[in-house]
């Protein structure tokens, strides 16, 4: 098992580096963070333990199972899953350092009037909706700068950039047609000036499509199967997506 996750980073890294390379992008810019939906606590333990600092789960259960497991070992930890409003306590529980997932008004009141509780401040990401799938969470991308501005209010919350999942697609122009999308909207972000916002982050694409991510200008690449291995559970399940089910 170490062996295998080993091996996978080395490659996951190398095709970072081969990507950023033939971008011409500087490989310090980019980070890998690596999902670990449905993967214990056992084996994301060996990848902390060699080399690797940024994890993100999809679910609050998961993260509240393996936390006792994972919080002497240094590592930083975000939140990329759809956020229900009654969660939001577990997430500062358990040391969520960036919720990638804001998508809503009502989620970052919410957050916010926790965080001033605490007297805390969070990194957030605005989560946009590129594909235009009914299926996927996130902000239209037309509403994605006005909702920028009203949650830049939120003194608690540290707007550091934007998040897609984009289109489960092997054609990779559609791919890349979402993620240009988000890069545009950082920067029509930033030449608004808005104050409390920074649009650093982007983060964008997953193992099969890293390297048009990052060709696009991700900065943040999320990995999960390419390094633990291929899970049991459909992309449905992973990302937690159906709005069928949807919850505040």
């Amino acid at each position: 098992m170490k062996e295998d996750i080993l091996h996978n980073l080395t490659v996951i890294n190398e095709r970072i580096k081969k990507a950023c390379e033939q971008s011409g992008r500087n490989i310090d810019d980019v980070r890998l963070l690596l999902a670990t939906k449905t993967v214990s606590a056992e084996r994301i333990k060996i990848a902390l333990e060699n080399g690797q600092e940024l994890i993100a789960e999809n679910k609050v259960q998961e993260l509240k199972e393996k936390y006792e497991d994972l919080k002497d070992i240094p590592h930083e930890n975000h939140f990329i899953g759809h956020l229900q409003t009654n969660k939001i306590k577990d997430i500062l529980k358990y040391d969520v350092t960036c919720v990638q997932s804001l998508d809503r008004l009502e989620l970052a009141e919410k957050l916010h009037q926790k965080l001033l509780a605490e007297h805390r401040t969070m990194e957030v990401l605005i989560q946009v909706n590129t594909s235009n799938e009914e299926s996927k969470f996130g902000i239209d991308p037309g509403e994605a700068i006005e909702l920028t501005r009203k949650i830049s209010n939120y003194s608690t919350l540290k707007i550091k950039g934007l998040m897609t999942i984009g289109l489960f697609s092997a054609e990779t122009d559609k791919v890349r047609a979402c993620f240009k999308i988000l890069k545009n909207l950082q920067q029509e972000i930033i030449t608004e000036n808005i104050p409390n916002v920074e649009m650093k982050e982007l983060s964008m694409g997953m193992s099969g499509d890293l390297e048009t991510a990052i060709e696009e200008g991700a900065t943040i690449v999320r990995v999960g199967t390419a390094v633990f291995g291929t899970r049991i559970y459909p992309d449905s399940y992973y990302w937690n997506e159906g709005k069928t089910n949807k919850k505040t």
